[in-house]
């Protein structure tokens, strides 16, 4: 089943996720994480990727966020807080490779690739917490029944 290409034109800023579940995308990645409300407000708080310490604490807390909306039978809870642990991941190894987490220069080069390895290990936790996810087969299931619903 192909996917319809995420919509950012939708009214984000008057939906209320929660009460419309049916207008989520789940799109690819992180698409929209930091749009979807109630969610992005629940979850954003939480998320810090500093370093493993922090990391870890971010990642805990999201994941108990993750089973509250699991609890609620909330999917779009529960995809949101994969997102952000993904988004997690995704930004502390950004940071790692490059310093100052930007890889292009203004000329529209790349930036040399470095190694941090504060921000490689918060990477890690990330990644351990996502793999996780990804494997929940309560989660894919879900997963599966919204995209066919609402794709």
């Amino acid at each position: 089943m192909a996917r319809e290409p995420f919509n950012y034109q939708q009214d984000f800023a008057h939906t209320n996720f929660r009460e419309h579940p049916e207008r989520y995308q789940v799109g690819r990645g992180e698409q929209g994480v930091l749009l979807v409300e109630p969610y992005k407000s629940e979850i954003l708080p939480w998320w810090r990727y500093k370093d493993a310490e922090s990391a870890t604490k971010s990642a805990e807390k999201i994941y108990e966020l993750f089973e509250a909306y699991r609890q609620k039978d909330d999917f779009v809870g529960m995809d949101m807080a994969r997102k952000f642990i993904q988004m997690g991941y995704t930004r502390a190894r950004r940071y790692a490779n490059y310093k100052g987490g930007k890889k292009y220069t203004t000329e529209g080069g790349t930036h040399p690739r470095g190694n941090d390895p504060v921000k490689a290990a918060a990477a890690a936790v990330f990644k351990g917490w996502w793999d996780k996810i990804r494997q929940d087969e309560d989660y894919l299931r879900r997963k599966r029944e919204h995209m066919s619903r609402w794709g």
